[in-house]
C-alpha cells in the first residue's frame, strides 16, 4: 500500500457550476426572439385551429340545410314551413352556442398560454 498514491480530496467554494442567468419569456416574447416567437405562433396556431373548427362544424349544419329543404319541401312543423322552423329554431341557437363555445375554449387557450408564461418566468 505505500507504493501507491493518496487519495485527495479536492474542494471548491462553490459546489455547482455557475448557471446561466435565465430570461423571462415575457421578456422573449416583447424583444420578439426565437423562442418568443415560437411562443406566440403557438397561441396563433391553438386560435386559429379552434375559429376553423368552430367554421367548420357552423358551415357544414348551415350547408346541409339546402339537401334538408330538397328532402322534405312541403313538410310543416307545428304549422309552420321546415325551412323557417329550422332557420329560426335551429340556426340562430347553433350560431349563439357556438359562438359561446368559441369564447369559453378561447379564453381557456389564453389562460394555458398565461400559465405556460407564468411558469417559465
Amino acid at each position: 500500500m505505500s507504493g501507491e498514491p493518496r487519495r485527495v480530496l479536492v474542494t471548491s467554494p462553490r459546489m455547482r457550476a455557475a448557471r446561466r442567468p435565465r430570461r423571462k419569456v415575457t421578456r422573449e416574447i416583447d424583444e420578439q426572439t426565437g423562442l418568443g416567437e415560437a411562443y406566440m405562433r403557438s397561441l396563433v396556431r391553438a386560435q386559429l385551429r379552434l375559429a376553423l373548427g368552430v367554421c367548420a362544424v357552423l358551415g357544414v349544419a348551415v350547408g346541409g340545410l339546402p339537401l334538408v329543404f330538397a328532402a322534405a319541401p312541403d313538410l310543416e312543423v307545428l304549422g309552420l314551413p321546415l325551412p323557417w322552423v329550422l332557420l329560426a329554431g335551429l340556426v340562430y341557437p347553433l350560431f349563439v352556442a357556438g359562438g359561446w363555445w368559441y369564447v369559453r375554449q378561447a379564453e381557456r387557450n389564453e389562460r394555458d398560454f398565461a400559465d405556460l408564461v407564468e411558469r417559465d418566468a
